[in-house]
């Protein structure tokens, strides 16, 4: 897996907060259809950004999210990934694990830095610039609820229904 210096990473983008308003992105999903984060408006949304399609990790994470969808609809959210491959990527990513939510694709990163989720972490002992992978639960209001950083792929879909039922909106 190979994330050495995105380009279109911008430097020193804070990460999003709790508390904070999510920003308005626009991307295309795997069919190639525009989704914006303002289609949601009244709804919760449980927003994940992820490094690269086609990889154990990221595969296992969309997996498990896939397989716990009705339990996170149950709950009164919609989810959405998101990573900077391709449309092209992302198709072929979602059919061969029959996703059956949208994944959007942003390879100029304007929707990963308006969240500040690239940055500095370690890979096989080297400090690399990446995707930073960090799930967000955003209210109804538009106003991030929760910030998941350093997310394990086999526990996110478990710690985001957790906190879901937890904390209901």
């Amino acid at each position: 897996m190979s994330e050495i210096a995105p380009s279109g990473a911008e430097e020193g983008v804070p990460m999003i907060a709790a508390g904070e308003r999510a920003p308005r992105i626009e991307a295309p999903d795997q069919d190639g259809r525009p989704v914006r984060l303002s289609d949601y408006e009244g709804r919760r949304v449980v927003l994940y950004f992820y490094p690269k399609d086609h990889t154990a990790g990221c595969a296992n994470q969309a997996a498990g999210f896939n397989g716990r969808l009705g339990e996170i609809e149950a709950l009164g959210a919609r989810l959405l990934g998101v990573s900077r491959d391709s449309v092209r990527s992302h198709a072929r990513f979602a059919a061969d694990l029959g996703l059956r939510f949208p994944i959007l694709s942003d390879p100029d990163l304007s929707a990963l830095n308006a969240y500040g989720v690239v940055g500095e972490k370690k890979m096989y002992g080297k400090t690399v610039t990446g995707v930073l992978r960090t799930t967000l639960v955003i209210g109804p209001d538009g106003i991030v609820e929760k910030v998941f950083e350093k997310v394990r792929p086999a526990d996110s879909a478990g710690d985001v229904i957790e906190y879901l039922a937890s904390h209901p909106a």
